[in-house]
C-alpha cells in the first residue's frame, strides 16, 4: 500500500478554444515589410541583370493588367462578402469564411511584395542612359500602382470575413 493521497478526478481535458484576443486584421507594419522587401529585391535586379550580362526583363502591357484584375476580383469578393456578412446578417459557411480571409490576407501581403518589387525596379533607372530606361521606369510604376490596389481590395476582403460579438 502507498502513503500517497487518493487522486482527485479531474475535469477532462478541453480543446483550447479561441485566442482572447482573436486573430487580427493584417496590420500596416507587416505590410510595409513586405514592401521593404520588394523594394530590396526589385532594386537589385537591374543591376544584378547588368552584372550577369543579362537582358533586364522589360514590363509589358499584361502584367499591370494581370494585377488589375486580381484587384477587381479581390474588391468583388469583399463586396459581396461585406454585403453577406454586414447588411445582410448572414452568417458565411465557416470553410467559406476561412477562405476568404486566407485569400484576403495572402493577396495582400504578395500584392504588398510585388509592388515594393515593381517601385524598386523603377527606382533603379533613374537616371539609366539606356534605350528603354524610361519606358521599364513608368511601366513599373504603373504595375506599382496596380498591386497597390490589389493590397488594399485585399485587406478590403479581409476586414470583410470581420464578424463582432453579439452582445
Amino acid at each position: 500500500m502507498s502513503r500517497d493521497p487518493i487522486p482527485t478526478p479531474e475535469e477532462p481535458e478541453q480543446p483550447p478554444g479561441p485566442s482572447p484576443d482573436g486573430l487580427r486584421p493584417t496590420g500596416l507594419p507587416t505590410v510595409l515589410v513586405w514592401v521593404a522587401i520588394g523594394l530590396v529585391g526589385g532594386w537589385v535586379l537591374h543591376p544584378l541583370c547588368d552584372r550577369l550580362g543579362v537582358v533586364p526583363p522589360l514590363v509589358s502591357a499584361a502584367q499591370p493588367l494581370a494585377l488589375l484584375l486580381l484587384a477587381a476580383i479581390l474588391g468583388y469578393v469583399a463586396w459581396v462578402t461585406h454585403r453577406a456578412v454586414h447588411v445582410r446578417r448572414e452568417r458565411l459557411e465557416a470553410h467559406q469564411a476561412v477562405n476568404r480571409l486566407v485569400l484576403g490576407r495572402a493577396s495582400a501581403l504578395v500584392a504588398a511584395l510585388v509592388a515594393g518589387g515593381y517601385v524598386g525596379y523603377a527606382l533603379s533607372w533613374i537616371g539609366d542612359p539606356a534605350e528603354l530606361a524610361d519606358e521599364r521606369l513608368v511601366r513599373s510604376l504603373v504595375a506599382a500602382g496596380c498591386a497597390v490596389a490589389a493590397v488594399v481590395a485585399g485587406l478590403l476582403l479581409e476586414r470583410a470575413c470581420r464578424v463582432h460579438d453579439a452582445p
